[in-house]
């Protein structure tokens, strides 16, 4: 991996930073409401716990990028790492004749976990010698490496106990915290953001979301029709990817079976989507697509999610759902990272946190509504193909919507 070799010893650790508490989250993660079941916890109650786990991590998410751009993600880090060990302390502490700990504990993994992020991504984009689609793109590489083997890490631990698995996450996090937040290798944002303050829009009065080539005619000043015109579709196409990608949680599985006939079926298709973006991710969008701007991926991505869904229009069984896969997969590639990357490339001076933030929240809004959505689309569909038509309906007017974009072309280092 060239991006890899390329890298600063500072983005080297936080890129292991990202693998590692990726690995032991998603060894938690699955089988919190399994833990929860055994303790005797009932059905309704876990599902809050489990959808206040990821409430507390997507609604702070804003707040988490307004600390890192006043704060410093060093500070902010340190803040959530904290938080997370406290809030695996915690969930080991409760139960269900304990409730106090248990939801305390969720709270501060999830907002610990809102703050890790936004906080390394801030630096990893901000990194000199490396441009921020390649750094997106192998974070989200290392992610997914999480998202396949953790998971079986957990099932492999879980037979011990589930404070073992606890134990690994307060640990990994305590050696990484310590690593990352004493050294100087978690400075404040280095010279990319300081490069930002000569061009274009980067003056005294820009505003948080000043696009790069905002403020060619008047430099310094940023007007309200600028940020509307960028933010404005971005933040919309943030709500619509979540939104139509929430469907794998929600429509997918029960079309998947009754597709296949099999409840392995879901699970063949998330291996497989796990397995492509780790082998891919990088390749595609440092080096097939490295000359695009961020608007063409996002238009390119949304055009995927179209096809991915058409597919399941004839009701072919296994052959709709494989086929399934590899434009799934495709969009999401192309369009998770490149939705940060477009954010970044129009964020004013240190305003990167916030830009990132922005679309965080507007993720959580798009994953709520597509949830709920998904859900009452079911109900009123009763099966068919009617819900597969109207999603390849939104994938379409989203990948129009791409073309209301500005043209921000990548910063190459």
């Amino acid at each position: 991996m060239n991006g890899w070799r390329g890298a600063s010893p500072t983005a080297r650790l936080l890129l292991v930073a990202v693998l590692l508490t990726g690995l032991t989250t998603f060894m938690f993660l699955p089988l919190l409401a399994i833990e929860l079941t055994a303790q005797g916890i009932p059905a309704g109650r876990i599902g809050f716990l489990v959808g206040l786990l990821a409430f507390s991590s997507q609604a702070f998410s804003l707040l988490s990028g307004l600390l890192v751009d006043r704060l410093g993600p060093r500070r902010v880090m340190a803040a959530g790492f904290l938080l997370r060990i406290a809030g695996y302390v915690l969930l080991g502490l409760g139960g269900a004749g304990r409730p106090a700990p248990l939801v305390a504990g969720i709270v501060a993994v999830g907002v610990g976990g809102s703050m890790l992020g936004l906080s390394t991504k801030t630096l990893l984009v901000s990194q000199e010698g490396s441009d921020p689609r390649t750094m997106l793109a192998l974070r989200s590489t290392f992610v997914n490496i999480g998202v396949v083997v953790g998971p079986a890490l957990g099932a492999l631990v879980y037979p011990l106990g589930f404070r073992y698995i606890l134990a690994a996450c307060v640990l990994s996090h305590l050696v990484l915290g310590i690593g990352l937040v004493s050294g100087r290798t978690a400075a404040a944002v280095p010279g990319r953001t300081a490069a930002k303050a000569t061009g274009p829009g980067a003056g005294p009065d820009a505003g948080p979301g000043a696009a790069p080539d905002a403020t060619a005619g008047r430099p310094g000043e940023v007007t309200r029709w600028t940020l509307l015109r960028h933010w404005a579709p971005l933040a919309a196409l943030g709500v619509a990817y979540w939104a139509i990608y929430s469907q794998l949680n929600v429509l997918l599985p029960i079309a998947a079976n009754e597709l296949t006939g099999s409840t392995a079926a879901i699970s063949v298709v998330f291996t497989a989507n796990g397995l492509l973006v780790v082998l891919f991710q990088y390749t595609l969008l440092s080096r097939v697509f490295r000359r695009a701007t961020a608007r063409t991926l996002l238009a390119l991505g949304f055009l995927a999610f179209a096809c991915a869904y058409a597919v399941l229009i004839p009701l072919a069984g296994w052959y709709s759902l494989l086929a399934f896969v590899l434009p799934v997969t495709l969009a999401e590639m192309l369009i998770g990272p490149s939705l940060d990357e477009q954010a970044v490339n129009a964020a004013a001076l240190r305003r990167t946190g916030l830009a990132l933030g922005t679309m965080s929240a507007a993720g959580a809004l798009g994953s709520l509504l597509g949830s709920s959505l998904g859900g009452q689309l079911l109900q009123a569909t009763r099966g068919g193909s009617r819900a597969w038509v109207l999603l390849v309906g939104c994938s379409l007017a989203a990948a129009a919507i791409c073309l209301l974009l500005p043209k921000v072309r990548t910063r190459h280092a």
